[in-house]
């Protein structure tokens, strides 16, 4: 991500900007940060893991959003967006707003290089004051790999990894198991094999000091 001039945005001014960007960004702390664009295989695997997703909960009482939907964390003032994002029961918007939730249960992240270490790790933080979130699905975009971390009766995060492309992925909190190779469909591995990802969250600079 790419932090913008140096000053203090209000939320009200980053939406009034973001309404007239080409380019989506995220909000925190007073700074905006430009999101950069996502790859074919990133785009491949957010379709597939919100088709898969409304495909599971038709007739059910939860909704799936994309990733235009924009996320707001009341508690710490986050506003961003996630590559998939379900919520149950009865929707909750920003005050004012249609295109801004805030009681998701379910949120998705696929990996891109610039931003795997803020998504494992300072945004997985953020994230977690939102008090009806329940689960986090990490995807790697380079090779089978997801980490799904699942909130505990005592708010402790159960972390689950999967690598193997005939396994299911398990969400608990909704019920459902997904065939792993329906979320990889189309997706054209590098030749060259990555680095292994590492399965635990990692520190590394908060989102204000980003550039």
């Amino acid at each position: 991500m790419t932090q913008l001039a140096e000053k203090y945005y209000s939320p009200e001014e980053y939406l009034t900007l973001e309404e007239k960007a080409h380019l989506k960004s995220e909000y925190y702390q007073g700074q905006i940060f430009q999101m950069a664009g996502g790859s074919a295989n990133h785009s491949r695997i957010g379709l597939n893991i919100c088709l898969e997703l409304a495909i599971a909960l038709r007739g059910k009482s939860c909704e799936v959003f994309n990733s235009d939907m924009k996320i707001a964390v009341k508690a710490n003032g986050l506003h961003t967006y996630a590559d998939a994002a379900v919520v149950c029961g009865e929707v909750e918007f920003r005050p004012g707003r249609d295109d801004i939730i805030t009681n998701p249960m379910l949120l998705v992240e696929v990996l891109s290089p610039s931003t795997r270490n803020y998504d494992r790790a300072d945004k997985f933080l953020l994230y977690r004051a939102l008090p009806s979130f329940q689960t986090y699905l990490i995807i790697e975009q380079n090779q089978v790999y997801l980490e799904c971390y699942q909130k505990q009766p005592d708010s402790s995060w159960q972390l689950r990894t999967y690598t193997d492309p005939t396994q299911k992925l398990k969400l608990e909190s909704l019920g459902l198991e997904i065939p792993i190779a329906t979320l990889y469909q189309r997706v054209k591995f590098p030749t060259k094999p990555p680095r292994p990802p590492r399965e635990r969250l990692i520190p590394h600079p908060s989102p204000e000091q980003r550039n």
